[in-house]
């Protein structure tokens, strides 16, 4: 039976390929996507979430738009990281139409009432915390809560000590973690230091291209702009492509290791946003998430492939070697 699922995002590059990979797995359903603002303002999010559907063939999978703002501090975007568009300067041309009657937080209201469905998000969690505000008991039927966010020993990457997702609306990440531990349950966090180790090389998306032009195509348009901002700022040789983890982790959890422990968000001053972990149980508090701290990046790389460009183990025998040369050269 395929497990459902909701993602809740803010197209953005990386989240366009979080997408297109759940979309290719048949393991999964998705219910639905909602959009909340972050890498993008939302109206844009939604445009994006319509072109990428439109590149899969899955116009069908109802788009919901959600926050416009943050839950209380002024809205700043990702459009530095992302290209004006969002989706890497690619410009792809307009879907109209597609509006829905309902927005984010009623469809998630309305959605997880009548179904079990799980929910990954991999934006600012606003959207989430405005369901939580409005509808307690629709948030508690979660069946598995997975957050692309935060970090643990890994440095930030919008500040010293936070992750753009946390620290776009800390309020909301603070207020959602905050609600785990009362419900005595963990959302899963999958943070930068598990994200930062999937690296989209240009070796990688050569032989992307290789194995299915077309696809490989799409992802290096969108891409492109992506690879020049992790050069100017990482001085990386590829992309990060943060999101799409979250989708591989709902799907395989064993591609993971990682810990149980009690967390808070910073919501002011220079740690906004930061995702403080209690690792050494200091507040002596239950744990309401579990940390991803190690990812098995060939094991990744292998369902992305494979899902993403329709191929089987057999026909991918060059990838373990290209994600080994990486390796290598990572520890030069």
């Amino acid at each position: 039976m395929k497990r459902k699922i909701i993602i809740d995002c803010d197209p953005g590059i990386d989240d366009s390929l979080a997408i297109m990979l759940a979309l290719s797995c048949e393991e999964i359903e998705v219910l639905g996507i909602t959009i909340t603002c972050g890498n993008a303002p939302a109206e844009m999010g939604f445009a994006n979430a319509k072109k990428i559907l439109k590149h899969m063939n899955r116009l069908d999978v109802p788009i919901y738009i959600g926050a416009r703002k943050p839950l209380k501090k002024p809205y700043v975007s990702a459009l530095d990281t992302h290209g004006p568009d969002g989706l890497g300067g690619s410009f792809l041309d307009e879907v109209t139409g597609y509006e829905q009657s309902l927005n984010a937080v009623a469809f998630l209201s309305q959605t997880l009432r009548s179904q079990r469905c799980s929910l990954i998000a991999i934006g600012p969690l606003t959207n989430i915390a405005q369901l939580i505000q409005t509808d307690p008991t629709a948030f508690q039927n979660i069946e598995m809560l997975v957050s692309m966010g935060g970090n643990y020993r890994s440095h930030g990457n919008c500040s010293p000590v936070a992750e753009y997702n946390y620290w776009e609306d800390p309020e909301a990440a603070a207020f959602v973690y905050a609600e785990m531990a009362k419900m005595g349950k963990q959302i899963h966090m999958v943070g930068l230091d598990v994200t930062r180790q999937i690296v989209l090389t240009p070796d990688l998306l050569s032989y992307m291209e290789q194995l299915n032009p077309q696809q490989g195509a799409f992802v290096r348009k969108i891409t492109r702009f992506y690879y020049d901002f992790h050069w100017q700022w990482e001085h990386l040789i590829g992309c990060i492509i943060n999101d799409p983890l979250a989708v591989a982790y709902f799907l395989r959890p064993q591609l993971c290791d990682g810990f149980a422990s009690y967390v808070q968000i910073e919501t002011e001053s220079i740690s906004r946003g930061q995702s403080v972990i209690d690792a050494y149980d200091f507040y002596r508090q239950k744990a309401n998430a579990f940390i991803l701290t190690k990812v098995d990046v060939k094991g990744f790389f292998m369902l992305f492939f494979q899902n993403l460009l329709h191929k089987t183990k057999a026909e991918l025998s060059l990838l373990e070697h290209l994600i080994s040369s990486k390796s290598e050269r990572s520890k030069e």
